[in-house]
């Protein structure tokens, strides 16, 4: 356990460092902590929370620097975030207006980026995440057209590979059954209520549906993309692309992108804003990167997640309001759009 003299000055050297980069030494602790400790005594629990994993000592300076791990506590226990600037709310607000989901979601990630100065990342939306009517069509022997209409109207179809054959009055029936009792549902909700209902239905009835949501869940995950705003300001950031190694790691992250669909997807699985921090978490793939991230929904349902990536050594007071209100202002702007449209 960490006393709270210990934690006091784990923060001030953490708040140092974030300010002006550079390692904090004894001196500067004993000056900006407001403790009345002697030198000797903040060397000895500098020591201590090296130790522990909190702090590590650079060969070049008599000071230290966070560790993952005192960046988690840090962020954990000892942030008191501040309220956004009425100003910067504004902006956001203006930038984020009911449009097309397409450029709501690029301006949103531009709002990232440009408040916090570093880049911004949008998780596009699942598309049929919730469906308006559904229809099945039959095609030949043990192949059915499923037909999807969303409520912004827009139609999807996807062929389904079913185990026998099916007459057009069952695939009548089958479509009747699920638009009276599903339609406006998202079809995670639709899972978990056929789960308890398909037992009483006639089994082939309750594997074509099982088919239809398969094939929609995969339209889903299919179509999620990730948005990128910014990532160039990223060059500017000394403790991201001080070597070229670094620098190929960063780009070819945003290139490859797998692991940011990785992350975005956990994110999605949360309850507000989350902190990922490199070298503590394997979804983070450079030690000095932190990502912080807030699902966003349509009507209440989270169909994404959005969030800035930037260096561990981040103003996460400000930054961490910044992900919130863009999360909010997204998930309020695509909802009004469906409902205007």
């Amino acid at each position: 356990m960490m006393d709270e003299r210990s934690k006091s000055l784990l923060k001030t050297l953490i708040e140092h460092y974030i300010a002006d980069g550079q390692p904090v030494g004894s001196r500067a602790l004993s000056k900006f902590s407001g403790l009345d400790l002697s030198a000797a005594t903040i060397r000895n629990v500098m020591a201590d929370l090296e130790d522990m994993g909190f702090v590590a000592s650079p060969h070049t300076s008599a000071g230290r620097i966070p560790t993952p791990k005192g960046y988690r506590l840090f962020v954990d226990t000892m942030l008191t975030v501040q309220p956004i600037e009425e100003v910067v709310a504004h902006e956001a607000q203006d930038a984020i207006q009911a449009d097309a989901p397409q450029r709501v979601v690029t301006a949103a990630a531009q709002v990232l980026s440009n408040l916090s100065n570093f880049a911004g990342i949008v998780l596009t939306p699942r598309r049929s995440e919730v469906f308006k009517q559904i229809e099945f069509l039959r095609l030949s022997e043990k192949r059915v057209l499923l037909i999807l209409v969303t409520p912004d109207g827009d139609v999807q179809n996807r062929i389904i590979l079913t185990e026998r054959d099916y007459s057009s009055s069952e695939l009548v029936e089958a479509s009747n059954y699920l638009n009276s009792q599903f339609a406006g549902l998202s079809f995670y909700a639709v899972k978990e209520r056929l789960m308890q209902e398909l037992e009483g239905l006639r089994s082939g009835i309750a594997s074509l549906m099982e088919a239809a949501l398969k094939a929609s869940s995969e339209n889903m995950t299919a179509d999620s993309g990730v948005v990128i705003s910014g990532e160039r300001r990223l060059l500017n950031v000394g403790d991201l692309s001080s070597d070229m190694h670094k620098l190929k790691q960063l780009f070819g992250m945003f290139e490859e992108k797998t692991s940011l669909l990785q992350l975005l997807d956990v994110s999605s699985q949360a309850d507000g804003v989350q902190v990922f921090i490199g070298g503590e978490s394997a979804l983070v793939p450079m030690d000095d990167m932190a990502v912080i991230t807030a699902p966003y929904s349509v009507d209440g349902l989270v169909v994404g997640t959005l969030g800035v990536i930037g260096p561990t050594r981040m103003a996460y007071e400000r930054v961490i309001p910044i992900v919130d209100i863009t999360a909010k202002l997204l998930s309020s702007a695509l909802s009004s759009g469906i409902h205007n449209k």
